[in-house]
């Protein structure tokens, strides 16, 4: 992918960012081709990006917006954008909002998370601004009691919902709980998880006449991503938004480029348009295949191993990994796999923990008390939505050293797998 927008931005991003100055120490001047440059290991990247003297940062941040995108309470992790930065990235993710289906006059009630650094609300508020389907807005917010949301979407005569897939159930049931549906819903945007068939049929019911659709693929660390396709049934389809973003599909084993439909791949970012807190061959944490790839359009699988997304809430495998290693005081466990499941309809992580046939049943069952109390101070939005109903707690296989799912052909254990599409 030799490029001379992508030469000017990689020579950029080496003469203002102390950390990817380090990381291309040993490449040539002048490389055009995003191939030729290392992936952004996660670690490294955020222990870099700290919240005072920043070593991402190519520069200042004096305008614009502060986000906040994971991590435990004593290792937060934030994004950054300037203005001239945020309202770019509005702009175009508007610009995917009429294939979503949003149409001249909706009503939409933004039932996303505002506050505490998140970005969802706002970010949905400044896209539909930006957009060019004219549109009136409702800014309830995802922290409204649900018999005040549903008052709401009659009174204010809402056609449009737009919120996470675990807060629109969550809803959804209040609607078939009280008022039995909300027929005046014709579309309902999701976003920040995947969609499931339990889900689409609850939706059904409190929504009888609304489309399910996607409002697009994006993320606080890689930024937007990806536009919903007009008329693509599969909600899991999305197309880049080229030439400013770019979307590189990896074979997880190799690393070797993925340029065929059907085979999947980790999806790989890469966003020219950021220049402040540069993403440059970022591992997105999704697993996906092209279905088109000179239109590059692609479908998402699951997620790949840097983080575990259960139901809204990201939680990063190196952070279980800590909480795991703090609580085993007596290093009981060999070794750990994170699983993804839906049971009762909601998200579950479960830890699968190995240990050998010696350790004590006493001592184990203490520490899954431990890693659970433990998990829950590290990352306080993880009980927070347990209480809520909307995820299952943590749960904890013990299994022999042995039983832990490796990968057929090379033998090394898969540290996550995702069973909720099967």
């Amino acid at each position: 992918m030799n490029d001379p927008q992508i030469a000017s931005f990689i020579r950029f991003v080496r003469e203002r960012s102390p950390f990817y100055r380090a990381l291309y120490a040993g490449l040539p001047e002048g490389v055009s081709d995003l191939a030729a440059l290392p992936l952004t290991d996660h670690t490294a990247y955020w222990a870099a990006n700290t919240l005072d003297d920043s070593r991402v940062l190519t520069g200042p941040h004096t305008d614009g917006i502060v986000i906040k995108t994971g991590g435990t309470t004593g290792a937060p992790r934030v994004s950054v954008y300037t203005r001239d930065e945020w309202r770019a990235m509005s702009r175009r993710f508007g610009d995917g909002l009429a294939a979503a289906g949003l149409v001249e006059g909706d009503r939409v009630a933004n039932l996303f998370y505002a506050g505490e650094l998140y970005s969802s609300f706002v970010f949905t508020l400044n896209c539909l601004q930006e957009a060019d389907v004219p549109t009136v807005q409702l800014p309830i917010g995802g922290a409204a009691a649900l018999d005040y949301v549903v008052g709401a979407l009659r009174d204010c005569r809402a056609t449009v919902v737009a919120a996470p897939p675990t807060s629109l159930c969550r809803l959804a049931r209040e609607v078939v709980d009280t008022v039995g549906t909300l027929p005046g819903i014709r579309l309902v945007l999701f976003s920040g998880e995947a969609f499931y068939g339990d889900q689409v049929a609850l939706l059904a019911k409190a929504f009888p006449e609304a489309a399910v659709r996607s409002i697009g693929y994006a993320s606080v660390d890689a930024g937007i991503l990806a536009a919903p396709v007009a008329g693509e049934p599969d909600t899991r389809v999305h197309e880049v938004f080229s030439p400013d973003k770019v979307v590189e599909l990896l074979d997880a084993e190799t690393g070797e480029p993925i340029e065929e439909p059907g085979r999947p791949g980790r999806l790989v970012a890469t966003d020219l348009v950021r220049r402040l807190m540069p993403v440059i061959r970022y591992p997105a944490g999704d697993i996906a295949e092209w279905v088109d790839v000179p239109k590059r359009r692609f479908r998402l699988l699951g997620r790949s191993e840097e983080g575990a997304r259960v139901g809204p809430v990201t939680v990063y495998l190196e952070d279980l990994r800590a909480v795991v290693e703090r609580a085993d005081e007596q290093r009981s466990v060999v070794d750990l796999q994170v699983v993804l499941r839906r049971r009762d309809a909601r998200d579950e992580l479960v830890l699968r923990l190995a240990a050998p046939s010696a350790a004590e049943p006493a001592e184990l069952r203490r520490l899954e008390g431990e890693i659970a109390r433990q998990l829950d101070a590290a990352r306080p939005i993880f009980p927070e939505h347990v209480q809520a109903g909307m995820i299952q707690p943590l749960a904890v296989e013990w299994v022999a050293p042995d039983a832990l799912a490796v990968n057929p052909r090379t033998g090394k254990l898969i540290r996550l797998i995702d069973e909720r599409l099967d």
